[in-house]
């Protein structure tokens, strides 16, 4: 009850509650066993904002939160707009964090073949690759801030492995590759199961897999060969690049405080297409002649409820013998064993009667309504990264194992499409959708837009500014109000405002 007040007043006052009482639902443990080891990076904000320390800390003003922005020296790829703006009290730190890359892909050369990071060597060469993202961090800053150091670096290295491939878009990817990385066709033809067998007993099971250019004969062709697209290839690899940067979060745990977890939305411009990837509930939309086009959906525990109930159905040794993967419009109290009640489990979209027995009586695997809604009651998102420690407030349940790294990605054809200088791609955190729906949002964006000089290279940071202001509102006696005097965004809020047509001019 106390925190529930002092999470309560912080939202009215812009107050503070010291760093560390933040959990995802104020009683979450995420700390593991870190203590006295050093953090992964140093806190800051973005690169690319250059603060001195004196800007640095200005930043963490929370009564009089100020909005940071591009300085008018300073340019983004395609002239991107960025603006942020701390929380009113929730946790000491800005926990959102963001990164703007331009990167180039090439083919690993030798050295780096099975390097699990390259390093940045500042060789303009290979195909060109646009990087946005947003990360909501939570429980701390440290996952959200390993994140926005690497997980561009990590889709930039998967993506030079396939390279040879995108290169040659005409050409149909192969279905496996050959050791040192050459195509190679695998069939589905008795004579080519035949082929495998042998090598198989030849080599065994292992070296066959590892080596499939070990089946010589070039005329053996699939049967039922798979057409792979080159937007699967980076789909793909978007995919398998936040599995990896999840996995090495974990890792480096062992050598580093890195505290919390965190949700992960991110764009990347290659070859024409715009791919945006999303873990958790930040959210991305394109604004095209004033049409909204959603290019995310959120992750919480209301959208999700069917896969989480589903993994609880299979596994309930995960719940601990504290909550059931059944859910009820409320609390089973013990005097109504035996009477009916409305439920529903993972295969059910509606609700259906049950007769209530003692195992109904633990606590929901999902449990509240809305933005209330918590996970274990502790956390109310259910993609993202990192969280590897945190478990149900005084027990030993893990949470982990309910929470995925997998990103939703969708696809967007850049060169289908003529983009006027007002069509942009809005990318933000909940702490601006939380309080502004889409609409909102474009019919914000595309007023402002209409109304600056065109020329002027601050005019989508202007719009960032602008949009971010919207959603925090305006400090009164009774806190953070937007103009309809309703409660403005109390959270950390971050945005970027990208030019579609940006990619025309820049390559």
């Amino acid at each position: 009850m106390i925190s529930k007040v002092k999470n309560a007043m912080s939202t009215l006052v812009g107050g503070m509650i010291p760093h560390g009482h933040h959990h995802p639902s104020g009683t979450g443990q995420n700390s593991g066993s870190s203590e006295g080891l050093p953090p992964r990076f140093p806190y800051g904000r973005p690169d690319f904002l250059d603060l001195t320390p004196e800007l640095l800390q200005y930043s963490t003003e929370h009564a009089s939160r100020p909005v940071l922005m591009l300085r008018r020296d300073s340019r983004l790829p395609w002239r991107t707009g960025y603006a942020e703006v701390i929380n009113a009290g929730k946790s000491m730190l800005n926990e959102d964090q963001a990164s703007c890359e331009k990167l180039f892909v090439k083919k690993p050369s030798g050295k780096h073949r099975s390097s699990p990071l390259q390093e940045d060597t500042g060789d303009a060469t290979g195909i060109p690759l646009h990087f946005w993202g947003v990360y909501d961090g939570h429980a701390g800053s440290g996952a959200a801030i390993a994140a926005s150091k690497l997980l561009h670096r990590l889709i930039r290295d998967r993506l030079g492995e396939v390279a040879h491939l995108l290169e040659n878009p005409a050409s149909p990817p192969p279905i496996c590759l050959a050791k040192n990385g050459s195509p190679y066709q695998a069939t589905e033809s008795k004579k080519g199961a035949a082929a495998a067998a042998a090598a198989a007993q030849q080599q065994g099971e292992g070296a066959a897999a590892e080596e499939p250019d070990a089946i010589s004969d070039p005329t053996i062709r699939y049967h039922m060969e798979k057409v792979v697209s080159m937007e699967s290839l980076v789909m793909g690899v978007l995919e398998n690049a936040f599995r990896q940067m999840d996995e090495l979060i974990e890792k480096e745990k062992a050598s580093y405080t890195i505290s919390g977890g965190c949700c992960a939305l991110a764009a990347v411009q290659m070859l024409g297409k715009l791919y945006v990837a999303n873990a958790g509930d930040s959210r991305a939309i394109i604004i095209r002649n004033d049409e909204v086009i959603p290019m995310s959906n959120e992750f919480t525990p209301e959208s999700e409820r069917q896969r989480l109930q589903y993994l609880g159905f299979l596994r309930p040794e995960l719940l601990g013998n504290e909550f059931t993967h059944m859910e009820f419009p409320r609390r089973i109290q013990h005097s109504e064993l035996g009477k009916k009640m409305l439920f529903r489990d993972h295969t059910m979209t509606g609700w259906a009667y049950r007769t209530i027995v003692e195992d109904d009586l633990k606590f929901p695997l999902i449990y509240g309504e809305g933005k209330k809604a918590r996970v274990m009651a502790t956390i109310g998102v259910t993609r993202g990264l990192g969280d590897h420690d945190l478990k149900v407030y005084n027990s030993n349940i893990h949470i982990k194992p309910f929470l995925s790294c997998c990103p939703e990605v969708k696809v967007y054809d850049l060169s289908e499409n003529k983009h006027g200088p007002d069509d942009v791609l809005v990318m933000g955190t909940d702490g601006l959708w939380d309080v502004t729906t889409d609409q909102e949002v474009a019919d914000a964006v595309s007023t402002f837009l209409s109304g600056c000089d065109p020329s002027d290279p601050m005019r989508y940071t202007l719009a960032a500014q602008d949009l971010l202001m919207r959603s925090r509102g305006v400090l009164k006696e009774r806190g953070w109000r937007l103009p309809s005097d309703r409660l403005g965004s109390g959270d950390d809020i971050t945005v970027f405002v990208i030019p579609l047509a940006g990619h025309e001019g820049e390559t």
